[in-house]
């Protein structure tokens, strides 16, 4: 289990139920009030929800809840540009976008999911997200005009940058092992 997962369950069951003895207040939160919140999208897939959705129909929701935002091909103005920039890491002036920099296509869902639109974060089905991660992806050449998303396709598309980045840590979340004992 992801460690956000522990530490949610940490929280949410854990410190409620000795709070609400000590103070008569609220109650454990019940395991699908968690599974509410439980939404993140790792890059190895882990979390992706049911659903499906193409390019074709991710430009047509584009068009309604992005371009306005994010300009009609992802090109940005007056928010973020989603598109373009490949290549353009090592120069003096980077283009971070969707297909130059982010290292997995999961990573795209996960975000458009909880944050997208921006007038209306979490107001897209799950169809819709895959439809439109699929469309950002197709505006940066990763996949092509017939590419389909669901949750077994989107953790297999291969980023440019999936190389990029320091693979993750291993070790746990502690960056300064010297005051772990005898500190002062």
């Amino acid at each position: 289990m992801p460690l956000s997962r522990v530490l949610l369950l940490v929280v949410l069951l854990g410190a409620a139920a000795p709070a609400a003895a000590r103070y008569d207040l609220g109650r454990p939160a019940s395991k699908d009030e968690i599974a509410g919140w439980d939404i993140d999208v790792l890059p190895d897939g882990s979390g992706l929800p049911p659903g499906k959705g193409s390019v074709r129909e991710g430009a047509t929701l584009y068009a309604e809840a992005c371009a306005a935002c994010h300009g009609t091909k992802g090109e940005g103005k007056p928010m973020d540009r989603l598109a373009g920039g490949q290549g353009t890491l090592a120069t003096p002036g980077p283009i971070q976008t969707v297909g130059s920099y982010w290292p997995y296509a999961t990573t795209l869902f996960d975000y458009v999911r909880r944050a997208m639109p921006f007038t209306a974060p979490q107001s897209l089905g799950n169809d819709q997200v895959y439809a439109v991660s699929a469309y950002i992806l197709y505006l940066n050449g990763i996949v092509g005009e017939d590419a389909v998303l669901d949750a077994g396709t989107l953790p297999k598309v291969a980023m440019p940058n999936r190389n990029g980045f320091i693979t993750r840590d291993p070790r746990p979340d502690i960056r300064d092992l010297r005051c772990q004992k005898d500190c002062r």
